[in-house]
């Protein structure tokens, strides 16, 4: 099986509840990328860093035994979003989605994608996002495709590892205020306590601009709130650095092409406007606000959050 364009790859990193569901829907109708359809959580059991207490290994870059089988290695990508809702859709929160992809036949793609290829992390990448669209029957092709963009939360940690085996990705880094971020984290069955929410907040946004600084033509930081008060400007400058056209689709949500008035299942954010932003922001305590703010002082500051409250 050969590619349905060279391979290069987009991956959007955001700390949890920071806008990177948001990012990724805005680019979903682009008509020179292949959008995945739910988080691509590349990560596998093997998957380790060195801060591996704070990110959970799905969110990680993917690792894998130096003695393996290609069929094994596809059973290896954690992928639970995609996996779960082809393989179980009544119990998916896309239960309503329309994703047309048997997943026999997706396999089937990747171990043929890697039959002539060598058996390396970057190729197990490329054979993962190239048999997806392969297999996607109701994908709504341009014929101008050029690019791959997958979303996993906190990817930014392993950005040296994909830019290792893929120097000519790009990595997208969204980053929100943290009292929003953690104030739509509480929403969630099982959210982080606010200490640990709002020190991997610290640690994400430091290595974030760490890596811009290494590799400025690689890595893109993007505040959020910058995203929803003026989506033109920031998409504009974005489609420059990652070489492809601007479009107006990239001013809102959409799933397969089709515009999103709210931003669900895929995360917590569901209206991505600036007045939401605050008023989600409003919904903690004084008391959270203040130990957020007296644990992210220094990066509160590189973002330009610290006048907030």
């Amino acid at each position: 099986m050969n590619p349905i364009v060279p391979f290069k790859l987009f991956m959007i990193s955001a700390m949890y509840e920071n806008g990177g569901n948001a990012t990724h829907r805005m680019l979903d109708g682009h008509p020179e990328l292949f959008v995945y359809p739910f988080e691509s959580q590349l990560g596998t059991v093997l998957s380790a860093n060195f801060i591996q207490t704070l990110v959970p290994f799905r969110y990680c870059w993917p690792e894998f035994p130096l003695h393996g089988e290609v069929t094994q290695d596809y059973e290896l990508f954690f992928d639970e979003e995609l996996k779960t809702k082809l393989r179980a859709p009544s119990r998916s929160k896309f239960t309503g989605i329309e994703l047309a992809i048997d997943e026999a036949e997706r396999k089937e793609l990747f171990i043929s994608y890697m039959r002539d290829k060598e058996r390396t992390r970057a190729h197990l990448v490329e054979a993962f996002f190239t048999a997806t669209f392969q297999s996607w029957k109701n994908y709504q092709r341009t014929g101008q495709e050029k690019a791959y963009v997958g979303y996993s939360p906190v990817i930014m940690l392993d950005a040296e590892k994909i830019l290792a085996d893929m120097p000519q990705a790009h990595i997208i880094h969204v980053v929100r205020n943290p009292y929003s971020g953690y104030a739509d984290t509480k929403k969630r069955p099982f959210p982080l306590a606010l200490k640990k929410y709002a020190w991997t907040w610290n640690i994400a946004q430091h290595m974030a601009l760490t890596y811009a600084q290494a590799y400025p033509h690689n890595v893109h930081l993007i505040r959020y709130e910058d995203l929803i008060a003026n989506p033109q400007a920031t998409m504009q400058k974005l489609s420059e650095q990652l070489g492809i056209t601007y479009t107006d689709s990239m001013l809102y949500p959409s799933w397969n092409g089709a515009r999103m008035e709210r931003v669900h299942p895929w995360g917590t954010i569901h209206i991505p406007t600036p007045e939401v932003n605050i008023a989600t922001m409003h919904e903690l305590s004084a008391q959270e606000k203040a130990e957020i703010r007296s644990t992210s002082i220094v990066m509160l500051k590189q973002f330009g959050y610290d006048g907030l409250c």
